[in-house]
């Protein structure tokens, strides 16, 4: 027997090598979104089933290109195009999705979220109109916004079921299984995984509110809040990390926004699929269902983060509702201040962005105050910072 087999054992190893008896408060690492993260894991409090996913692999996602036809297998797509045969086509145009009649109703998804964030309503008519067409899911119940505003991952969560539960009062529950939902996966790898897994615990907890048994259609996309414009080839390292973070999380579909950030070009735009090819065709991630069961740290902040986005579901339904906050500025406020404390922290380089705040480190050029607006959800880089 080493002497590492016990726990006494271990933490008095540990003491020796910080040279510390105070060994928690050294490991302890302090994380934005509330989720007591321990410095080591021996066991689960309740460990979780499989949770499962819509897809039997996830959707490859690229943006629609003549020349990438042969080889991809599901498009972004924001024009017509004519005998798209065989093809899972996720449609980005409001247009497009009004007037587009599918031949085959299993290809098509539609990416248009019907709500007018800046004025707290749904779009009614936009709505009707989707769901009366032949579309495997009809709505997107978008929250990508609101990643790439600053907004924690527990309010990101719990604002995708308000909104759900705003449809569902409108157009009814059986909306449930017409809804797909687009989520930005940000840097944050484990946490991210975790975001994917506890979305599916709550969403499938709001159905059964409703006496269904539904898990949620996730497509997720690589985030732009921590992406920057100078050294954009750093961003292909942290897409690559997220779409892994996604893929393992469980997304349906996956779909890489383009590193070169405000420099997108026809090659650049390829590349970032491509990250996807390698990631799925090296370490076949996207076939597994729910590859990080089992993983104490995992299926702990899961949980945690589970339960906390739950408490700020009940919280905005006990206040109001989604739409009447939005339109008292208070979901606005909620992520503004959220956000301020991360860009602060990016600013103190207590969050790293190589090439950016971290090797070199540049100067500032844009306050908190010129970047963020308290009355409005709008989407910032961290970088523009510096930039």
């Amino acid at each position: 027997m080493s002497n590492t087999d016990t726990f006494p054992n271990w933490e008095n190893l540990v003491k020796k090598q910080l040279k510390t008896e105070d060994i928690y408060t050294i490991l302890k690492k302090e994380n934005l979104e509330g989720i007591d993260v321990k410095p080591f894991y021996s066991s689960v409090k309740k460990p979780l089933v499989n949770l499962p996913k819509v897809e039997e692999s996830t959707h490859l996602v690229a943006k629609y290109h003549e020349s990438l036809e042969d080889d991809v297998f599901a498009f972004l797509l924001d024009h017509n195009v004519e005998n798209l045969e065989e093809k899972t086509i996720f449609i980005n145009n409001k247009d497009l999705a009004e007037h587009i009649s599918p031949a085959d109703n299993d290809q098509y998804f539609s990416l248009i979220d019907v709500f007018d964030e800046k004025n707290g309503v749904i779009d009614d008519q936009l709505a009707k109109e989707l769901l009366a067409k032949d579309f495997k899911r009809n709505i997107c119940v978008d929250i990508s916004l609101h990643q790439n505003a600053g907004a924690a991952i527990y309010q990101q969560l719990g604002i995708a079921l308000a909104k759900t539960k705003e449809l569902v009062e409108v157009y009814g529950q059986e909306i449930l299984n017409k809804l797909i939902f687009k989520i930005a996966v940000g840097g944050n790898y484990f946490f991210e995984t975790a975001k994917l897994r506890a979305f599916k615990l709550v969403f499938n907890q709001l159905s059964k509110e409703y006496g269904l048994d539904e898990i949620p259609y996730i497509f997720a996309e690589t985030s732009l809040r921590n992406k920057a414009i100078v050294d954009s080839e750093n961003n292909l390292i942290r897409s690559t990390l997220e779409l892994a973070s996604a893929m393992i999380g469980g997304a349906d579909a996956v779909y890489s926004t383009n590193y070169a950030v405000e420099k997108s070009t026809e090659n650049s735009e390829e590349i970032s699929f491509k990250q996807q090819i390698v990631l799925a065709y090296e370490s076949i991630i996207n076939v597994f269902e729910d590859a990080s069961n089992g993983s104490y740290y995992i299926e702990d902040i899961t949980q945690q983060i589970a339960e906390k986005s739950w408490a700020f579901f009940v919280e905005i339904e006990d206040t109001g509702g989604y739409l009447e906050l939005l339109k008292n500025g208070v979901i606005q406020k909620k992520i503004y201040d959220q956000a301020i404390e991360e860009q602060n922290w990016v600013e103190e380089g207590k969050i790293k962005i190589i090439g950016v705040n971290l090797y070199p480190k540049l100067d500032i050029k844009k306050s908190v105050a010129e970047l963020y607006n308290e009355k409005e959800i709008k989407a910032v880089r961290w970088a523009e910072m510096f930039e």
